[in-house]
């Protein structure tokens, strides 16, 4: 068992020392081999040696030393020795030590007294400390703070001992005399910290009798203060008034922790619009000038705290959020991004459009490493602006087509979209937006901004100018035909070859490959008349859409031909004249065959793809042969399907909108305080907006949370049988990095159970913080026992363990085996929501992968997919109507975060077989191997069905 000491020393256990050799080195002369020696004494002893032979020689050898490091040591090893024997009684030598100690608090060495003050803090034997008291409040009265500040704080651990009240009975009077008459800081502040730890009245009432003094405390007190405000105001909601003047008139110290204490005890009290208004304008103080990057993140996450719950206070303050974007930190300039977007309406959106404007121009200029990342921040906030409120789309789409060409790819494929977006939402910018991207086209350099840029300008182009514009856009990219050039030797017809061949001597004949793929044999002679195609490269003019067909992107081929049979079919509705409908059909055809070519040729490491394939033929039978049905679907039906895309996505934001917004439930017998009917003598404007705010919430339900009672009982864990002499049961809390055991023991025999101690222990990345305490239970009587557990990552823990007791009747101990507790990573993760692009960024990049074979007796694909979704609490990513329809097939992306910030993905595929089942995988993969695991064996045991 690991013993419990204020220093944590590093220990190699590879060259542990031995007893005797640290026993001769204490019991000679030479200081820094006792101080050696002493180290490694407790270190052992932290590692779980006893080393009893030791004592005596410290006792005789370490006592007496005046080195103030080997007192300091001595006092570590004095702490961390057992004191008592297994029946809990003092050990009969340690009144050897009582002598020494009340020499200390004598000694005439103001550091001697101050460190042995301080280990009195931690002794709970009331035997040693009890001839030491007199000594201890003569220190009280000491001419050096730092000795009174220690003997404070030493008056208030014994006077928290079980029996401490008839140790020291008059400690809270004397140390209210002491608060009132002491100058140092330090030392006032550890009189008040007694005074509210041991006799809280007393503290309230030096508090209100200084009431105007309280801005003139120091920083430490102030913190205090604060401290015992918050914890009076629990206990008794109706005195917050009395106390809100002192925290309002602490929100102008020169502290920046106490005005950020301030701003927090504010906010968890009031309700009132004055007392958010200036917690809130706090916060935004703090976060305009404090540097640190971690004081800044802390403060937006309490404002997106506030915003949650006080919306229309945060919201006026929106500017004041926004300049914190002058940080180059990313992590808060996409927090402070995420929470303007959420306070934008319509009286601010201009202003905050033209924020976000001038921040996109600022990260044109190379200066800093990582504004690509940052525009695309931009880019993406204000897509968000422009969706919401469509009338600011037109003073930020031709800005942001600037960045079409940006050579940050993701960035500009933000924009592409967005682009694409707002020329199907605002019909208004439709013309402008074409002419602007026909204009600006040939700058592009990136496949996927191609592509969508095409689809773009194939669906919107409308009018015979328009349409003309298109063709000769990308005409003028793909520049001059043919792609590649073969030499006047190689166009020779196989026969000519053939006959070449005969006439060869068989001395100098050798084979050869041929264009049509045959073999033939040449001479070393003939070989140099032939030379093999090239590719034509075309001017840099003409560069972007060749260079990108050069390198064998046969996809961004496809959709040239694609979007040149838009046209052409487009063409055909406005252009009145055959003639040139014909010319540009067959200018069409020429391209796209071309294309066909270059995909067929050797030129290419890689050959044209099936799927480009298919779908370019596809489009040179189109432009040969066009019915009504077919140019209805390619017309008409793809911007539908886009449209129907849009509002889905609007419907899902929606849906996502209102499941945050908080549900609040009133009880039918919730008290009501009605306040025009209350008295108002006394009260100020700040409490009379405070009572008015409480009966708002009272009435509508937002005192009452979610996890009440109802749930608690399904959290609840029966750790022992009915028939046991022991009953346990535990209530188990998850808040984030702990894990909070309430266990309750119950007594079910007649007699008094002595010593009884809950002893647990983990498996898995899990931690106990305490040691286990001994407790005398009377007989059928109850105990709360509380156990703390560190946790560190998601994976699945068990906590484990027995409770240990003794009786009157029988000496030895018995034995109770708990049932193991399972810490399910359901606890650990939530549904989350991310683009699909981040998804296939972290999918890529993301090394640990769990693949489950499918294995359940559920029959329907979306049943399925839904029973995961609810077994392993995660988001499906994947649009509905993706997921409709009976086709035999489901593939859906679900995602989720960790509360240790672990992202958490999640692909499932399936197929429904023949006779009724379903078969496929689920892949999951994670930045870390515990969530990957640990996701993988909680599918496993729930996928087959709804058990």
């Amino acid at each position: 068992m690991e013993k419990s000491c204020s220093l944590l020393v590093h220990f190699d256990k590879g060259t542990p020392a031995i007893a005797n050799e640290i026993k001769e080195s204490l019991e000679g002369n030479d200081v820094d081999a006792k101080i050696d020696a002493m180290k490694k004494a407790i270190m052992l002893l932290l590692n779980g040696e006893t080393l009893p032979q030791l004592f005596i020689t410290i006792v005789r050898y370490v006592l007496p030393s005046e080195d103030h490091t080997v007192q300091k040591l001595l006092l570590l090893y004095l702490e961390i020795i057992d004191k008592t024997d297994q029946k809990g009684r003092v050990l009969p030598e340690m009144i050897l030590i009582c002598q020494n100690l009340r020499n200390n608090l004598q000694h005439p060495n103001e550091y001697i007294r101050g460190v042995t003050l301080r280990f009195l803090c931690r002794l709970n034997e009331p035997e040693i400390i009890e001839p030491l008291i007199p000594s201890v409040l003569q220190n009280l009265e000491h001419r050096h703070p730092y000795i009174r500040r220690n003997a404070i704080l030493a008056v208030m651990s014994i006077y928290k001992l079980p029996n401490g009240e008839q140790l020291l009975v008059d400690a809270p009077e004397m140390i209210e005399k002491i608060l009132s008459t002491e100058q140092d800081q330090s030392a006032k502040r550890n009189a008040f910290l007694m005074l509210f730890t041991c006799a809280q009245e007393r503290a309230i009432n030096y508090l209100l009798t200084n009431v105007d003094r309280v801005s003139e405390w120091g920083e430490l007190l102030q913190m205090i203060v604060l401290e015992l405000i918050r914890k009076v105001c629990r206990t008794n909601r109706g005195e917050k008034g009395r106390y809100i003047k002192i925290i309002i008139s602490l929100l102008n110290a020169p502290s920046t922790a106490v005005v950020y204490e301030c701003a927090g005890t504010l906010v968890s009290l009031s309700y009132a619009p004055t007392a958010i208004r200036a917690a809130a304008n706090t916060y935004c103080q703090l976060l305009l000038s404090q540097s640190d990057n971690n004081v800044k993140l802390i403060v937006l996450d309490r404002l997106t705290e506030l915003k949650s719950s006080h919306r229309e206070v945060v919201a006026d303050m929106f500017m004041d959020v926004l300049r914190a974007l002058s940080s180059p930190n990313l992590d808060i300039r996409r927090k402070t991004l995420d929470i303007v977007l959420d306070l934008v309406t319509h009286k601010n959106i201009n202003e905050v459009v033209l924020t976000l404007k001038k921040e996109v121009v600022k990260t044109q200029n190379g200066e800093l490493e990582k504004n690509g990342e940052y525009r695309q921040m931009l880019i993406q906030a204000i897509h968000s602006c422009a969706i919401k409120f469509p009338e600011v789309a037109s003073t930020v789409v031709h800005l942001l087509m600037d960045f079409l060409g940006d050579s940050n790819v993701a960035s500009a494929v933000d924009v592409v979209i967005f682009v694409r977006e707002i020329i199907e939402t605002n019909p208004k910018l439709r013309v402008s937006i074409i002419t602007r991207l026909l204009d600006t086209f040939y700058q592009i350099r990136a496949s996927r901004v191609c592509s969508c840029a095409l689809w773009i300008i194939g669906e919107y182009c409308m009018s015979l100018s328009e349409v003309e514009s298109g063709i000769a856009t990308i005409k003028q990219c793909l520049g001059e035909l043919p792609f590649f050039s073969v030499s006047e030797e190689e166009s020779n017809d196989s026969s000519k070859k053939v006959q070449q061949v005969n006439s060869m001597t068989v001395s100098s004949k050798r084979p050869a490959i041929l264009a049509d793929g045959t073999y033939a044999t040449q001479s070393a002679a003939s070989e140099t008349a032939f030379s093999p195609p090239t590719l034509v490269q075309g001017s840099l003019a003409s560069g972007n859409l060749r260079s990108l067909l050069l390198t064998g992107d046969f996809f961004l081929g496809a959709v040239v031909a694609c979007t040149l049979t838009k046209l052409v079919l487009r063409l055909e509705e406005v252009q009145p004249s055959k003639v040139e409908v014909n010319k540009a059909s067959s200018q069409a055809l020429l391209i796209v065959v071309s294309m066909l070519q270059l995909g067929q040729s050797p030129v290419l490491p890689h050959p044209i793809d099936s799927d480009s394939y298919d779908r370019i033929v596809l489009c040179i039978r189109l432009l040969c042969n066009t019915g009504d049905e077919i140019r209805k679907i390619w017309l008409k039906s793809c911007r539908q399907s886009f449209v129907d895309m849009l509002s889905e996505k609007q419907l899902r934001e929606t849906e996502e909108i209102k499941a945050k917004a908080q549900i609040s439930r009133a009880q039918p017998d919730d008290l009501i305080d009605f306040y025009h009917l209350k008295s108002r003598k006394g009260m100020s404007q700040l409490e009379l907006e405070d009572e008015v705010q409480d009966d708002l919430k009272r009435a509508t339900g937002q005192f009452v949370k979610d996890g009440d009672d109802a749930n608690k009982l399904n959290r609840i864990i029966q750790l022992t049988g009915f028939s046991d002499p022991v009953y346990a049961e535990a209530y188990v809390t998850v808040h984030h990095y702990d894990i909070v055991l309430d266990v309750t023991v119950i007594n079910r025999t007649k007699e008094t159970l002595q010593n009884l101690c809950l002893e647990l222990a983990t498996m898995g990345d899990l931690k106990l913080v305490e040691r286990p305490q001994n407790y005398t239970l009377a007989p059928e009587s109850s105990k709360q026992i509380k156990a703390n557990i560190k946790v560190s990552s998601t994976e699945t823990g068990v906590i484990f363990g027995n409770i240990v007791y003794e009786t009157s009747n029988v000496h030895e101990r018995t034995v109770v085996v708990l049932n193991d507790i399972h810490i399910d990573i359901m606890d650990y993760i939530s549904p989350a929501v991310c683009s699909d692009g981040a998804f296939r960024t972290m999918w890529a990049e993301f090394e640990w992968e769990n693949k489950v074979a499918v294995n359940t007796v559920i029959q329907h694909e979306k049943e399925f997919l839904d029973h995961i979704m609810k077994s392993t609490n995660m988001k499906c990513l994947t649009a509905p109507s993706a997921l409709d329809g009976e086709c035999g097939f489901l593939a859906a992306n679900l995602y989720a975060k960790s509360v240790f910030g672990e992202d958490a993905l999640v692909n499932v595929s399936i197929e429904k077989q023949t006779d009724g089942k379903l078969s496929g995988y689920i892949r999951i993969r994670s930045k870390t191997q515990g969530i990957a695991l640990s996701l993988g064996d909680k599918i496993t045991l729930k996928q087959k069905g709804a058990s």
